[in-house]
């Protein structure tokens, strides 16, 4: 069973790496952040509009990566909209400690579901040289919304 799930995750990584979702400059972005990976070439630029209440309501980048970080901020963007600031910074905390241990003992049943989304990535741990790749997304998204065009770095 487990080399099931370990398929399955390797068949979600690749399908979000070659086909990335929300793989599109958003024009009316009202935040932004650019992110690179000095280490392996990995750089995005990410996009976020704000809903009236500050929450996400739209969020896409561009860029060009390895498929593990093609396949996070493909998964990141579609994890976040509808999130409050503070929700995505925990959720990206939680997405961290998942990258570089493989679990998040303190994610808790409020991210259940959104953490679950994010397993498939969870298998970085074991290649630490591949977490920043699955990281660079979620260093990005930080900048991005601590405050606009900001150049974030997975280092």
């Amino acid at each position: 069973m487990f080399d099931d799930l370990r398929d399955l995750y390797q068949e979600v990584i690749l399908d979000h790496g070659r086909k990335p979702r929300n793989l599109r400059r958003l024009q009316d972005a009202d935040r932004s952040a650019k992110g690179d990976n000095p280490m392996c070439g990995d750089r995005m630029e990410l996009f976020l509009k704000l809903a009236p209440d500050g929450s996400i309501a739209d969020a896409a980048f561009e860029g060009r990566g390895c498929a593990i970080s093609m396949a996070s901020a493909s998964l990141m963007t579609e994890t976040v909209k509808g999130k409050s600031a503070a929700e995505a910074h925990k959720l990206g905390e939680g997405f961290r400690a998942l990258a570089m241990t493989g679990t998040c003992p303190d994610c808790g049943a409020s991210l259940a579901d959104e953490m679950e989304r994010l397993q498939p990535l969870s298998g970085v741990h074991e290649f630490p040289s591949r977490v920043k790749c699955a990281t660079l997304a979620w260093h990005t998204l930080n900048a991005a919304l601590d405050g606009g065009s900001k150049e974030a770095s997975s280092e």
